[in-house]
C-alpha cells in the first residue's frame, strides 16, 4: 500500500536594498494529471526591468505546465521564447520544481548558477549540475533531477540573493548546517524554514540584501493525522 504523503510549499523573498521592486517572480501551478510545480525566475539584473523579464519567463513556463508539458520541454520552450522576445540579449536564472503524482516523483530542473539544496532524512546533498541561464545561448538546455518521493525529503531552492548573501565580507551561508539547526528532526513547518533562511540571508548582508532573494522550499512529510484539505495562504507586504 503506498504510504499517505503530504507536500508542503512555502516561498519567502525581498527586494535588493533600495530598489523598489524585486526582479525574482515565483508563481505555483497544479499539474493537470495531478501534482503541483513552481516555477521561480530571476531576471537579469534588478529592479523593474529584471521583473519584466522574469515575469515573462514565469508566464510562459505557467502556461506549458498547465497544459501538461513535461518540465524539461518547458525550460527549453521558455528558453527559446525568452531568446526571440528579447533577441537573444537578456537572461533569465529559471528553476523548475515538481511533485508529479503520476510518477510518484519530484522533478528539478535547474537553468541556473545557484544550485538547488536537497536533504532526505539526514543525507544533505547539492543538485550543482552546470546549467546555463536561460535566454542566451543557443543551445540551452536544464539540468534535471528526478527524486522519489519519500517522506522526510527537503528541496530547496533560490535565487542569488540568498546564494550571495555575505559572501562580499566573508563564506556566506552554510546551508546544510542552518537547515539541520533549524529543522533538526523534520517537522517544522515549511514556511518556518522558508523564512529562516532569508532571515539568514538578511542578517549576512545586515539587512540590506545585495540582489533580490527568493528562498523556495518543499516539504515531503508522512503525516501523524493525514488530512485531505489542501490550504494555499499568501502574505504580502503593500506600499503605503
Amino acid at each position: 500500500m503506498t504510504p499517505k504523503l503530504e507536500v508542503h510549499i512555502a516561498v519567502s523573498k525581498v527586494g535588493k536594498y533600495a530598489s523598489r521592486e524585486s526582479g525574482d517572480t515565483v508563481e505555483i501551478v497544479e499539474r493537470p494529471h495531478g501534482g503541483f510545480s513552481a516555477v521561480m525566475a530571476d531576471g537579469q539584473r534588478s529592479g523593474r526591468s529584471a521583473k519584466a523579464i522574469s515575469n515573462i519567463v514565469v508566464r510562459k513556463a505557467i502556461s506549458l505546465l498547465a497544459e501538461g508539458v513535461r518540465d524539461g520541454a518547458v525550460a527549453r520552450a521558455t528558453h527559446d521564447y525568452l531568446v526571440t522576445h528579447r533577441s537573444g540579449k537578456v537572461s533569465a536564472e529559471l528553476h523548475i520544481i515538481s511533485v508529479d503524482l503520476v510518477t510518484r516523483t519530484m522533478v528539478v530542473s535547474r537553468n541556473a548558477r545557484c544550485p538547488a539544496f536537497l536533504r532526505v532524512g539526514e543525507t544533505c546533498t547539492w543538485l550543482d549540475a552546470e546549467a546555463n541561464a536561460v535566454g542566451i545561448h543557443r543551445f540551452t538546455k536544464p539540468a534535471i533531477t528526478e527524486l522519489e518521493l519519500l517522506a522526510e525529503t527537503t528541496l530547496i531552492a533560490f535565487s542569488d540573493g540568498i546564494w550571495s548573501a555575505g559572501r562580499i565580507s566573508g563564506p556566506g551561508m552554510n546551508l546544510p548546517n542552518l537547515v539541520t539547526a533549524l529543522d533538526p528532526d523534520h517537522r517544522l513547518a515549511a514556511q518556518q524554514l522558508a523564512d529562516g533562511v532569508l532571515a539568514e540571508a538578511l542578517r549576512l548582508d545586515q539587512s540590506r540584501p545585495h540582489d533580490d532573494a527568493t528562498v523556495v522550499v518543499f516539504k515531503i512529510i508522512a503525516p501523524t493525522t493525514p488530512d485531505e484539505i489542501r490550504r494555499l495562504s499568501m502574505q504580502i507586504p503593500l506600499e503605503g
